[in-house]
């Protein structure tokens, strides 16, 4: 405990060490929160989720917070709805059981671009006969668009981009955001700003029928994080790629920094066959395409990455670190204190992992730490070569998707950059504070 002290207090006089713990505090800190807040089953459905679990959210957003930095403001998108008081709703019944339901929403727009699209979800409450509903939209400038007139089904949504009535209503125009949102007869279109109300009057024809609509205002931004190609919100990959990379990266390293050092002292102290064997098996894996092999597996067996994992940790157990280990516990295996326990009749086993193997961790602890950001490229590496786990929200699964439709060619940078960042921000911690664990534990380095 003294030792582990000490060593505490010697590495918080490197600024490395500091900066390098603090960044991986903060990887820690998101990975807890994405886990307590998303749970892992709720990640996986909203990462698979499709139209039905992202429909507020429009496509191709980058994220709200680029107004800041744009002279250009970009419209953000909004959801509300009437059953939660979200919308101004007002029943007033009629004569024989018929009811009429006035459901309106006032928003400001001052924006200097138009909106994605706007849509209406209804849920109809009926046993026969349909309500009636007829949609209006009022403009800073008084004007009264009629957008449509319909009989509501139980389920229902309504697109305003996909109606071709009101694109003739609207005088032909292609974009009917344009047509809606703009200054009367500009050219080029200047969207017009101010307060717009949007204005839903329908009408029931039986005793107990209800009506309640959700509007859905897409923007060309959302989120903190933004959208892709399927509306889905990139916070949920960007948090728990956290944890998924950390385990990744902290097993692969622990398990092939421990079994390659126990394996290692194994090999120097029977020596004999048993030195040969392990050294000729590592010659071999030497020569061996590493990543070319998990690229195999991936394509030919299963891309799950706990599979992905144990080939890594087994690929990566013979390599030079062996050679590495075992000349250090030859010269250890020949010290006194090896000798005077093999004179009181200490057993092998107890030698091996006793005396020989703790010798090694003050080299073990930089190197494992130093190994992690490794793994943690080697995953995603995988995914964006189209082999990551498909279940998994990953920082490399992320790229993988915005190289697959186009991001850098769309200008929607921060599609990339954001798993990018992090990823680079994860090796950066992990690497500063294994350079300051090696000068502390190497002895050959303290003095630099």
């Amino acid at each position: 405990m003294k030792l582990l002290k000490n060593s505490f207090r010697e590495m918080m006089l490197y600024p490395s060490a500091i900066v390098g713990v603090f960044v991986i505090l903060l990887l820690v800190v998101q990975a807890a929160y994405a886990m307590i807040t998303i749970p892992y089953d709720e990640a996986i459905r909203l990462w698979r989720g499709g139209e039905d679990v992202w429909y507020q959210n429009p496509r191709f957003a980058p994220p709200a917070w680029t107004n800041l930095f744009s002279a250009k403001k970009l419209p953000e998108s909004f959801a509300v709805k009437s059953s939660n008081g979200g919308m101004t709703k007002v029943v007033t019944p009629g004569a024989k059981g018929t009811s009429s339901i006035e459901i309106t929403y006032k928003f400001n727009f001052s924006y200097d671009d138009f909106p994605q699209e706007m849509m209406i979800y209804f849920n109809a409450k009926y046993k026969q006969k349909q309500p009636f509903v007829s949609i209006y939209l009022l403009s800073p400038d008084g004007r009264k668009t009629r957008i449509s007139d319909f009989g509501v089904d139980q389920k229902m949504n309504f697109r305003f981009a996909q109606d071709e009535k009101l694109k003739r209503r609207l005088g032909g125009i292609d974009n009917i955001m344009v047509g809606l949102f703009s200054v009367p007869k500009s050219d080029p279109a200047v969207p017009l700003k101010g307060e717009y109300q949007l204005i839903l009057n329908a009408v029931t024809f039986e005793e107990g029928a209800d009506l309640d609509a959700e509007f859905v205002f897409h923007g060309l931004v959302y989120g903190l994080a933004g959208t892709d190609h399927a509306r889905r919100d990139l916070m949920v990959p960007l948090l728990w790629g956290a944890p998924i990379a950390l385990a990744f990266g902290l097993i692969a390293s622990l398990g092939t920094s421990v079994l390659t050092m126990i394996i290692a002292a194994l090999g120097a102290w029977y020596a004999g066959w048993v030195d040969e064997l392990i050294q000729r098996i590592t010659e071999v894996n030497l020569v061996l395409p590493f990543l070319n092999i998990l690229i195999m597996v991936g394509t030919f067996y299963s891309r799950s990455i706990w599979l992905i994992l144990g080939v890594t940790i087994l690929l990566s157990i013979f390599t030079g670190a062996i050679k590495g280990y075992r000349a250090i516990f030859m010269q250890v295996k020949e010290s006194t204190y090896i000798e005077a326990a093999r004179a009181y009749g200490a057993s092998n086993s107890r030698i091996v992992f006793l005396y020989l193997i703790p010798r090694m961790i003050p080299l073990l602890i930089p190197g494992l730490v130093s190994s992690i950001p490794a793994f943690v490229f080697l995953e995603a590496t995988l995914a964006v070569l189209g082999l990551g786990d498909p279940v998994l929200p990953t920082w490399g699964k992320i790229i993988n998707d915005a190289w697959s439709h186009g991001a850098l060619y769309k200008g929607m940078y921060y599609w990339i950059l954001e798993p990018a960042v992090l990823l680079m921000v994860t090796g950066l911690g992990f690497a500063m504070l294994g350079f300051a664990l090696d000068r502390i534990f190497n002895p050959r380095l303290r003095g630099m």
